[in-house]
């Protein structure tokens, strides 16, 4: 009998101690143990990727699934296949756009039923906070999902409204006796306009900096003043870092994140009418991008994930004004940040600590985001040197909408791991439900 199942070999294994050379040794579902790259192990199978990267697989909080109600947006089985192509073996699934929301027990359930037998990487899911639901939230945690998320501002949704100052008091304070995480869309209502045009430039100054810094300003002294856990979504502007470091530097129980759309795009380079461009925090200036990497590289921003949030084609139309905010990129986050992180002089540790680690810290999900023994065996074949032109077409997505069509991206994901199991389209995903 072997004593393993598996052996990945890499010169370039990303461990949480930082990139080495090793044999990562799996046996049945789990990491058991690390070696040197070089020594001779037992195995029924034994892969060497040499120079090639071996990473954890990535695990993305942030992905809008829509099933049930809305899978002709995107479902399970697209959206998981995608998040495998790209190197993601964990999603978690935002209780809106889907009908109902995941918003009551009920729903969940319901929820539950849609992704069943459906996904090929594991899947958690976000409850979600709107008014009149908090004695909702219990049940919710009860059942298993990861915390729970609110807006502050219209959702695009009417079935999924946003929280008054009053209610996300009294939401967080359900939270912070739950001991659950509120993940928060921050932007102030009273600070939104309506596009006067349809030009990216008229929906660009509808939404302005001072909108999200408000919003973070206000969570974080709601999340001070109840004793909840909150986490800013989509950080779009480099306005609310200083507001962040300081929460920070107070020992604020208060994490961001951004997304690679933030990171990778700018609205000098929008072009008139490609609305696949369009979300909300919009796309800010080249300058503003170069702050949110500074925000990254002191550690003020702590995850990058997608924010996958699709729609079919002819939402995105005619203009600016009126399609649907939402970018596409579950399948593209790892090439597109690398390719973007390489240029700036970060190595993939730093972008496996975003993209991985540090998500999976956030949302208390066990078992996932790094190589170590213990874990999950879920890894990724990453060869970081070649570059490529993405063809919308050609991706997992179910509707073929993203900006990064037409671009070249840095890296390819060779092979995807699930649970010491190669992802190969069958749907080996598992439904993740949190503990309390």
């Amino acid at each position: 009998m072997t004593a393993f199942d598996l052996v990945v070999r890499s010169r370039r294994t990303v461990t949480p101690e930082g990139e080495r050379a090793a044999a990562v040794a799996v046996r049945g579902e789990k990491i058991v143990a690390l070696y040197d790259h070089a020594a001779p192990l037992d195995a029924a199978e034994d892969i060497d990727l040499r120079d090639l990267a071996l990473l954890p697989g990535l695990v993305d909080t942030h992905v809008h699934v829509n099933e049930p109600g809305r899978a002709h947006w995107e479902g399970f089985a697209s959206a998981t296949r995608a998040a495998a192509a790209g190197g993601v073996t964990t999603i978690l699934d935002m209780p809106l756009n889907s009908l109902p929301p995941t918003v009551n027990v009920g729903a969940f359930e319901a929820k539950l039923r849609a992704a069943a037998g459906q996904c090929q990487v594991d899947v958690g899911f976000w409850g979600g906070a709107v008014p009149g639901n908090v004695k909702e939230l219990a049940p919710l945690r009860e059942r298993g999902v990861h915390g729970f998320k609110c807006f502050m501002s219209p959702s695009g949704v009417e079935e999924f409204p946003p929280l008054s100052g009053s209610e996300a008091r009294r939401a967080l304070e359900e939270v912070a006796g739950l001991g659950g995480v509120m993940v928060v869309h921050a932007e102030d209502p009273a600070l939104l306009g309506e596009p006067s045009g349809p030009t990216y430039r008229e929906f660009l100054d509808s939404r302005p900096d001072k909108a999200e810094r408000s919003a973070v300003e206000q969570v974080v002294r709601l999340a001070g003043e109840t004793g909840a856990r909150a986490h800013i979504l989509h950080v779009s502007s480099a306005a609310c870092l200083d507001v962040l470091e300081e929460a920070r530097a107070r020992g604020a129980a208060v994490t961001a994140e951004t997304c690679p759309h933030y990171l990778t795009l700018a609205a000098e380079q929008v072009p008139e009418g490609e609305t696949a461009y369009k979300c909300c925090p919009p796309i800010r200036s080249e300058a503003n991008r170069d702050l949110l990497w500074d925000g990254l590289r002191r550690g003020v921003l702590s995850c990058v994930v997608s924010d996958h949030s699709p729609s079919p084609a002819e939402l995105k139309a005619p203009d600016f004004a009126a399609a649907w905010g939402g970018i596409a990129s579950l399948q593209l986050g790892l090439r597109a940040v690398w390719t973007e992180a390489s240029r700036r002089g970060f190595g993939l540790a730093d972008v496996v600590r975003w993209m991985s680690a540090n998500p999976a810290s956030m949302a208390e999900i066990s078992g996932k985001g790094g190589i170590k023994p213990g874990n999950d065996a879920d890894l990724v074949a990453f060869d970081p040197v070649p570059t490529g032109l993405v063809d919308a077409t050609l991706l997992h997505h179910r509707n073929p909408v993203t900006p990064y069509h037409g671009r070249t991206l840095k890296g390819a994901v060779l092979t995807t791991w699930l649970r010491g199991r190669p992802v190969d389209g069958e749907p080996c995903g598992r439904l993740l439900l949190g503990e309390r």
